[in-house]
C-alpha cells in the first residue's frame, strides 16, 4: 500500500528527552554530527524532573570520607552483587565530573558554608552523597541540559511516538513514529539511534509513573533483536501518596527521609527499628535517639533505619499495612513536622528544604505537612532491568542501537540506590552519545527499505481499520485488565502460582489487545494511541512475570515469598530473554560478568 510520510535524516537519532536523552544528544552534537531528537510529550516534561532528592556523586563534599570505591561498593550492596561491576565503576568514577560539568553549564546547587555543593544523606547511601536544589533536583537538571542542547541547534520533534525501529540487515537505520497530534506519519532515517525512553510504570495500578511510560524503549529494542536482561526486578517506592484516590502513587521525594523523616504506623510506633538486615546492622542506628542524631547533622551517628534501600522499606510498609497497622486510607504515616522544635527556623526550615513537597500536600492533599504526618504508601517506580548494553559504549547486540537512562539495565542489579538514577543518565547518556557518534561517522550511511516501513504503518493503522469489527472492544478496558494482573499477582510480594496466573493473563490479554479498536480518525485520538502503546505494556509484562517466575529466591527488588532467600547460584546468574525466530519469548540465566581484581578488593575492603 501506498503510505504518506515525512523524512528526516540524521548521523544519530535520540528517541527521549529526559535527562539522559538530552545529555546523549549534547554529547554527540558536540562531536560534530548531524542530532535528531523525538520524544512523546513535550521538551521538558520527563521523569527526570521527578528524581527530586538529588544526584549521587562522590564529591566528599560534606565528608571528606567518600570517594569512588565508597559509592562503587554500596552501589554493588545495594544492588545485591547483581550489578554489571565495569557499569558500577565507570559510574562511580564519573559521577563527580558530570555533576560539575552541569554546574559549569548553569546548575544552581545548594551550598555549603564555604560554597561548595552542597551533599544529603540517602537510603543506601554510607555517606551524604545527594547534590541536591532542594528538592527539585532533577528540575533543575532537566532546565540545564535542556537549555545546552536547543543552544546547540539539534532538532526536536516533540508529542511523537515511535511505533518500529527500521533495519538495513543486522544494524539500525532508524524509526518509524506518527505526530500525535495529527496522526502523520515519520521516517527518521539515522546511522545510529539512542534510546533514553524511560520506565514501565504504566504496566502496573499504582505508579508514581506518568502516561507516556509504556515500555517503549524496552520493546522496541527487543523486537529490533536486542536482548533484555534481569526484567524481573521492578523498583516499588516505599512512599506514594495515597490519598485523596485522583493523587495515589504520585512520588513522596525520598529527600524527605533524608532531611529527618520518619515512618509511623498507626500506633505511633517508628516500626522500622523492627526488621534491620544483618548486612546493614554495623551501619544503622540502635536507637530512636542515635537515629535523629544522625538526621540532623551528627555524622558520627549511625543511618536511620528509615533510609535503608528502597526494596526493604517497601516491604516493611507492607507488613505494617497488611497485619492491621496501618494509617486510615491503606499506607502508613511519613512525618517531618517532629524536627521543628530542633532545628532553626522550625517550619521555615521545613518549607526551604522540601518546597516542591510541602506545595504538593498542600495543594493535592490538604495537608501541611510542617504540621502534620503525611499518608505514604508504595508506588511502582523504576525498573532496574531494560535493554542489555555494553559497559563502556552502551550499545546493544544490535549493531549501531544504544540505550541510557531507566531503559538500559545493568547498573543497577537487583535494587537502585535512590540518587543513582540521575548520576547514572548523566555518565551513562554521554557515553551512549559518544560512541553513538563514532558508531555514525565510522559506518556510514543505512538503508530503509520500503517493505519495513509498509508493515509498521499496516500495524500501526489496524485498530482504527477495526472501527466496524464485530466483537472488538476499546484499548482502555484492556489495558486497566493488565495493570490490575501485574498489580495483584506481580507485586511487591510475589508467588509461584500467581506469576504463572500471570503469564497465562498476560496471553488472554493479547488475543484481546489484537481485536481492539480505536474509534475515530488519527487527529488526537488517545483511543489510538493506548492501542499502540498495548503491544509494548504486553511485552514488556511478559517478560517481568517470566522472569520473576523463573528467579526461584529473594533478592533486592524481587521478594517471593514461597522462596524467601537468597540463593547463592542465582547470586551469579543475569536473567536474559530474547525473542526467538517463532516470535516466542526465550529465556536463559547467564553468568555475571566477571569482576577485574581490583574491585573485588575494594568490595572486600569496604565490608
Amino acid at each position: 500500500m501506498a503510505i504518506d510520510y515525512q523524512t528526516h535524516e540524521y548521523d544519530v537519532l535520540v528517541v527521549g528527552a529526559g535527562g539522559a536523552g538530552l545529555r546523549a544528544a549534547i554529547e554527540a552534537a558536540n562531536a560534530g554530527v548531524r542530532v535528531g531528537v523525538i520524544c512523546k510529550s513535550l521538551l521538558g516534561k520527563a521523569h527526570t524532573v521527578m528524581a527530586e532528592g538529588g544526584v549521587a556523586a562522590a564529591m566528599a563534599n560534606v565528608d571528606e570520607r567518600d570517594n569512588w570505591r565508597v559509592h562503587f561498593s554500596d552501589t554493588m550492596r545495594g544492588g545485591q552483587y547483581l550489578n554489571n561491576p565495569r557499569m558500577a565503576e565507570l559510574h562511580a568514577k564519573e559521577a563527580p565530573d558530570r555533576v560539575r560539568e552541569l554546574e559549569a553549564w548553569g546548575a544552581v546547587f545548594d551550598r555549603t558554608e564555604d560554597g561548595r555543593i552542597l551533599q544529603r544523606n540517602f537510603g543506601g547511601h554510607r555517606y551524604p552523597r545527594l547534590a541536591h536544589v532542594g528538592d527539585r533536583t532533577g528540575l533543575e537538571m532537566i532546565r540545564v541540559l535542556q537549555d545546552h542542547a536547543v543552544h546547540l541547534g539539534m532538532t526536536f520533534h516533540m508529542e511523537c511516538t515511535v511505533v518500529d525501529l527500521l533495519k538495513d540487515g543486522d544494524r539500525v537505520a532508524g524509526a518509524f513514529a506518527y505526530d500525535r497530534e495529527r496522526g502523520r506519519f515519520m521516517v527518521l532515517k539515522a546511522k545510529a539511534v539512542v534510546l533514553a525512553t524511560g520506565g514501565i510504570g504504566r504496566g502496573f495500578k499504582i505508579t508514581s509513573n506518568s502516561w507516556e511510560y509504556t515500555a517503549d524503549g524496552q520493546a522496541l529494542a527487543y523486537r529490533a533483536g536486542a536482548e533484555l536482561m534481569d526484567m524481573e526486578f521492578v523498583q516499588f517506592h516505599p512512599t506514594g501518596m495515597v490519598w485523596p484516590p485522583s493523587v495515589r502513587g504520585i512520588l513522596v521525594t525520598e529527600g524527605v527521609r533524608g532531611e529527618g523523616g520518619v515512618l509511623k504506623n498507626s500506633k505511633g510506633e517508628r516500626f522500622m527499628f523492627n526488621d534491620i538486615p544483618d548486612l546493614y546492622k554495623n551501619q544503622t542506628a540502635d536507637n530512636e535517639e542515635e537515629g535523629w542524631r544522625y538526621v540532623l547533622g551528627d555524622r558520627n551517628a549511625r543511618r536511620p533505619p528509615e533510609l535503608l534501600t528502597r526494596d526493604h522499606v517497601a516491604r516493611c510498609i507492607m507488613r505494617e499495612i497488611k497485619e492491621g497497622r496501618g494509617s486510615p486510607h491503606g499506607g502508613v504515616f511519613l512525618d517531618i513536622a517532629w524536627i521543628k522544635s530542633r532545628v532553626s527556623g522550625g517550619a521555615e526550615h521545613i518549607k526551604r528544604k522540601l518546597p516542591s513537597m510541602y506545595h504538593q500536600f498542600k495543594e493535592l492533599a490538604g495537608i501541611d505537612i510542617t504540621e502534620e504526618p503525611m499518608e505514604i504508601g508504595p508506588t511502582t517506580h523504576y525498573m532496574m532491568g531494560g535493554i542489555r548494553v555494553d559497559a563502556d559504549t552502551q550499545m546493544a547486540r544490535v549493531p549501531g542501537l544504544f540505550a541510557a537512562g531507566e531503559c538500559a539495565a545493568g547498573l543497577h542489579g537487583a535494587n537502585r540506590l535512590g540518587g543513582n538514577s540521575l548520576s547514572d543518565l548523566l555518565v551513562f547518556g554521554k557515553r551512549a552519545g559518544e560512541f553513538a557518534a563514532i558508531f555514525a561517522r565510522e559506518r556510514g550511511d543505512a538503508k530503509v527499505h520500503e517493505s519495513q516501513v509498509e508493515e509498521a504503518a499496516r500495524r500501526a493503522l489496524a485498530p482504527l481499520e477495526r472501527q466496524a469489527a464485530t466483537g472488538s472492544e476499546g484499548p482502555f478496558q484492556v489495558q486497566q485488565s493488565l495493570q490490575d494482573t501485574m498489580q495483584s499477582l506481580v507485586g511487591i510480594v510475589r508467588t509461584e502460582a500467581e506469576m504463572a496466573h500471570a503469564v497465562e493473563e498476560i496471553g488472554k490479554l493479547r488475543e484481546r489487545a489484537a481485536k481492539v479498536a480505536a474509534y475515530g480518525n488519527r487527529e488526537y485520538n488517545a483511543g489510538w494511541h493506548t492501542a499502540l502503546d498495548l503491544e509494548n505494556l504486553l511485552t514488556i509484562s511478559e517478560a517481568i512475570a517470566r522472569s520473576a517466575l523463573d528467579r526461584k529466591e529473594s533478592r533486592g527488588a524481587h521478594f517471593r515469598e514461597d522462596y524467601p532467600n537468597k540463593d547463592p547460584e542465582f547470586g551469579k546468574l543475569n536473567t536474559i530473554l530474547e525473542r526467538g525466530a517463532d516470535g516466542s519469548m526465550k529465556l536463559r540465566r547467564e553468568q555475571l560478568p566477571p569482576m577485574a581484581e581490583e574491585l573485588a578488593k575494594v568490595i572486600e575492603e569496604m565490608k
